[in-house]
């Protein structure tokens, strides 16, 4: 054989050799024992269905604004699809949406304009009343909430705009920056940050190391002293719990396990003066990361929050850039579901704190919000009408009156005759002009009894 040609299948041989064993060892240890960055996201129904009610509800407080911010409480049904266009509504499309909720909103006929109005239930302003009870009782929570999460941020401050947007989450009230940070001088400062955007800042006053302890510190405690785990398995780990349909593999075990291992510096330690260049140092950072987010969520009202909102501290906080593909490595901790304002939003759930679609520890406040979602799920078929406002109710002082017209009217009448056809002609009347009325107020069924007074007359 010629030499040229023996050198040439020697290499073809080598090389396909090399290969071969690259192509063998890259399919045998391509699996590596960290968290995989890509993961498809499962989605989670009791989540989802949870979101679907939460759609209704958003829609509902819009017009329960819409009413409340009217001088009489009421709004003409005329009035109400223009109205209502300023919040996303179509054409015709809000008179059927209140239609479906009566035991949050009524219609009734105004008796003197006979107009249709609509106007929020008994049962709704009730659920009002006992959310801003709530929300008033639980005003020291909620300044320890705010100094919590002004102490998670690395400057000790954060921009008011950005609270204000996320006040609802926190259970903070409306004019929370009277109420609770300018009323807590010891607490709280507010200023005037230099710049062209002169954004006004709420500044901590001072650390609290008493407050500087995170809630999956003392799941873990919790856990600990009830199941006797393993003290160095649970030091560093979180509670997790995959959502149904969650494909987990043997390495991913092994990647999860080696993961809850894995120190982290507190989200309320001070990490400025730390080199953190090192590769460890940044898988700390990463653990700390979804440490802080866990802390996040844990000091809202209903643990959750929308993942454009928790955006909103990512810069004071040093959170990652892309932080649904962040989260989406730890479905077991918390749960992202695109469920409300047509996918455009995202929700970010504390998994470990709901259990069959509730909060596992309610609240006050929680369960008075939950109470607009009971109302919102209530059959159409089970709302109680209020009598007046089908038919006019007489008391026994608007019967005795009538009485009496009668008998004036029948005795004028039988000097002059024909009394019985009189008698019947003004009972019709009455009952016509009467039981016609659409009221509710006392004020309004006087004037009807007027009103029928001047027709006899």
């Amino acid at each position: 054989m010629h030499p040229i040609i023996c050198s040439r299948s020697r290499r073809s041989l080598l090389s396909n050799l090399s290969s071969g064993i690259s192509f063998f060892i890259g399919r045998s240890f391509s699996q590596s024992t960290s968290i995989p960055k890509n993961l498809q996201r499962v989605r989670d129904h009791g989540f989802d269905n949870y979101m679907e009610i939460q759609k209704k509800i958003i829609k509902v407080l819009k017009f329960q604004d819409l009413l409340l911010s009217q001088p009489n409480q009421y709004i003409a049904i005329s009035r109400l699809d223009t109205l209502a266009r300023r919040f996303g509504f179509k054409q015709y499309e809000s008179g059927s949406f209140i239609l479906k909720f009566p035991h949050i909103f009524q219609i009734y006929e105004h008796p003197v304009q006979r107009i249709l109005y609509c106007r929020l239930s008994p049962d709704a302003l009730r659920q009002i009343a006992d959310e801003i009870a709530a929300l008033d009782a639980q005003i020291p929570d909620a300044i320890t909430r705010l100094r919590k999460l002004l102490m998670l941020s690395n400057s000790g401050r954060l921009r008011l705009e950005h609270i204000r947007v996320a006040r609802k989450n926190f259970g903070l009230p409306e004019d929370f920056e009277y109420s609770i940070v300018l009323r807590n001088p010891q607490f709280f400062r507010l200023f005037d940050a230099d710049g062209p955007a002169r954004s006004k800042y709420v500044e901590l006053v001072h650390h609290d190391p008493e407050l500087a302890v995170c809630s999956i510190e003392l799941l873990r405690e919790k856990e600990y002293r009830e199941k006797g785990m393993d003290a160095e398995d649970i030091r560093f780990s979180f509670i997790i719990n995959f959502p149904p349909g969650f494909k987990i593999g043997k390495y991913y075990k092994i990647a999860v396990w080696k993961w809850q291992r894995l120190p982290y510096w507190s989200p309320y330690e001070d990490v400025s003066n730390y080199d953190l260049r090192s590769l460890e140092a940044k898988k700390r950072m990463e653990k700390r990361a979804i440490a802080m987010i866990h802390e996040i969520l844990s000091l809202t009202v209903e643990k959750k929050m929308t993942l454009e909102r928790i955006a909103h501290f990512r810069m004071a906080m040093d959170l990652p850039k892309k932080l649904k593909d962040f989260l989406l490595q730890h479905q077991g901790i918390f749960y992202i579901s695109t469920r409300g304002n047509h996918g455009k939003l995202h929700t970010v759930f504390l998994r470990e704190a709901y259990r069959k679609g509730e909060l596992v520890q309610p609240n006050r406040l929680y369960l008075a919000r939950r109470r607009l979602g009971e109302l919102i799920m209530m059959s159409p078929r089970k709302v109680e009408l209020d009598e007046d406002l089908v038919h006019f109710r007489r008391t026994r002082e608007d019967e005795e009156c009538l009485q009496s017209l009668r008998r004036e009217i029948v005795e004028e009448d039988e000097l002059c005759g024909d009394g019985e056809q009189q008698v019947d002609s003004v009972d019709s009347e009455l009952d016509s002009g009467v039981n016609s009325e659409f009221s509710d107020e006392s004020s309004d069924n006087e004037g009807s009894d007027k009103k029928g007074i001047r027709l006899i007359e």
